[in-house]
């Protein structure tokens, strides 16, 4: 679990210290998704730059550089490539046509079988995100076409941010979250993995900035906002973005298997965090290959209703819910029902004490 953040200031109606300031408090706000390491994109003097450390946010300080306008950041909790190696940390660089800075939220579960099969060339950088670059790299042109590729190859889960040199910036929305703002009057767009997240870094920013609308970004969607705040939009299929009957052993899955793990649930007497989710330490795999009727199942329909008929079907919705926590809770179940878990595996962690982000928190990175 990361968060991705940004600010897009088309109109320059920022100061060089207001832009300073919402840099700071959106950042720390997003250390409620990662505090390993914490960095930034930016275009400065004709040249695109990426301060990253590993730090979390509330420790940066940044001073951004007179005349910056638009910033990409990233906030990490380390799952793969050690955050101590600054190289491992986001954004990262490439180039394919122009300049780039890319960063993540999510895990890309067939990196290592991408750079062999597609013949990319090795690399120091430990992180799966990075195969991402790699493949639009591969297409020498970062464009829709470039980004389609690139999400179409991904297994697992993401949502990508991508800044180029001219200040075009990219949102690739697989199935993580994010919550895009416009403020029209300012002209200023404001992004973070979640609204939670966006709502409390824009309470603390001490200065008004007017009022929003919330743009939709949906699963499967590439928008490019531009140096001057026009949005333009594209599509890529991402109906197999959880191929989970094909991963690959090296995070305990293999071709042709379908496993279900023995779990077992603790309590602990204290603020929920992700030590509420903890799984038995004699756990083990059961295989469960010809449990659904024979035959591979790669139809996301069919992988939904047999885990409905496994188990009981789905839980009835809280009439308090909002609108948008009934889909986020959906999209939860979606998530366990792919590792394995059922719906009312999810239902349980929520009942226990657990926030949403604590249960994305164990799917994403605790069910390796």
């Amino acid at each position: 679990m990361c968060c991705l953040f940004g600010i897009l200031d088309y109109k320059h109606s920022l100061s060089n210290k207001q832009m300073t300031r919402m840099l700071n408090v959106l950042s720390t706000a997003c250390e409620a998704r990662g505090t390993d390491a914490t960095g930034i994109a930016y275009n400065s003097n004709g040249k695109l730059a990426v301060y990253k450390r590993p730090l979390p946010a509330h420790k940066m300080n940044f001073r951004l550089p007179y005349g910056v306008h638009y910033v990409m950041g990233h906030t990490r909790l380390a799952t793969q490539g050690s955050e101590e190696m600054n190289y491992n940390n986001h954004p990262f660089l490439g180039k394919a046509g122009t300049d780039f800075a890319l960063a993540h939220n999510g895990v890309i579960y067939n990196d290592v079988t991408l750079r062999n099969k597609e013949e990319l060339p090795a690399t120091k950088i430990m992180t799966d995100s990075y195969i991402a670059v790699q493949l639009i790299e591969s297409q020498k042109k970062l464009s829709f076409d470039s980004l389609k590729y690139m999400a179409e190859k991904l297994r697992g889960s993401f949502t990508i941010t991508v800044l180029d040199k001219k200040d075009n910036l990219y949102i690739v929305k697989g199935d993580n979250p994010m919550c895009l703002y416009h403020f029209p009057k300012k002209g200023i767009y404001v992004y973070a993995s979640t609204e939670a997240i966006l709502n409390s870094g824009l309470s603390r920013l001490g200065f008004y900035i007017g009022n929003s609308e919330k743009i939709s970004v949906i699963d499967g969607a590439i928008i490019k906002i531009d140096k001057d705040g026009v949005i333009d939009r594209s599509r890529f299929d991402d109906s197999f973005l959880w191929d989970s009957w094909s991963y690959y052993s090296d995070y305990g899955w293999s071709y042709g298997k379908h496993y279900k793990r023995y779990r077992d649930y603790r309590t602990v007497n204290s603020a929920p965090t992700t030590t509420q989710i903890s799984l038995n330490e004699n756990d083990e795999w059961e295989d469960i290959t010809g449990s659904f009727g024979g035959g591979t199942m790669t139809d996301y329909d069919d992988v939904s209703d047999d885990y409905e008929a496994i188990d009981g079907g789905v839980e009835e919705v809280d009439d308090d819910l909002s609108e948008e926590e009934v889909e986020y809770i959906e999209h939860l179940k979606t998530v366990a029902r792919f590792l394995g878990y059922s719906n009312e595996d999810v239902e349980t962690w929520l009942k226990a004490g657990n926030s949403y982000d604590d249960i994305e928190s164990f799917l994403y990175e605790g069910a390796r």
